[in-house]
């Protein structure tokens, strides 16, 4: 019998959008593969991505990842050339697209990248369909936060 290989140590998570979270009501999740090449798998291994500023256009009924940057390597692909920045398709099936094309067009709702992680040998990038949040939005998170902190506080406190 063979035996299983080890599962190497470590998170699956690449990279992750932080800001996403503040600046967004995330409504919905789904998980997406991407049309790679071979000097961003690459870089993708060894954790060179940033999902900072990165949404999801629609166009031609597809859907393309715009503005992540994954930096390439200096060894890897010595004659390709690298665009760092470089519009990637996602790889969904109709009744996704068709969810996303009718999220956009009719409610007014915007896609964005929320994670790049492993699953098993594949890249996958989890979208988020989201909601903009205004300035009082965000002021009332960071207000229930403070009060979720000071609540732990005053109850570790009581029991003494």
């Amino acid at each position: 019998m063979t035996k299983k290989k080890a599962h190497k140590p470590g998170s699956a998570t690449i990279a992750l959008n932080k800001r996403a979270r503040h600046d967004y009501f995330i409504e919905e999740e789904i998980e997406a593969g991407l049309a790679l090449q071979g000097w961003e798998v690459k870089s993708l291994r060894a954790g060179k991505a940033n999902l900072g500023d990165s949404y999801v256009i629609l166009r031609d009924g597809e859907a393309y990842l715009f503005g992540a940057n994954f930096t390439p390597l200096s060894v890897a692909s010595s004659h390709v050339v690298c665009d760092p920045t470089r519009t990637r398709k996602l790889l969904l099936n109709k009744r996704e697209l068709d969810t996303l094309f009718g999220k956009v067009n009719r409610d007014g709702h915007t896609v964005i990248a929320l994670s790049l992680y492993w699953k098993n040998a594949w890249c996958k990038v989890k979208i988020g369909i989201a909601k903009g949040k205004k300035e009082h939005d965000k002021r009332d998170d960071i207000r229930d936060r403070e009060w979720k902190v000071d609540k732990a506080r005053i109850m570790k406190h009581a029991g003494r």
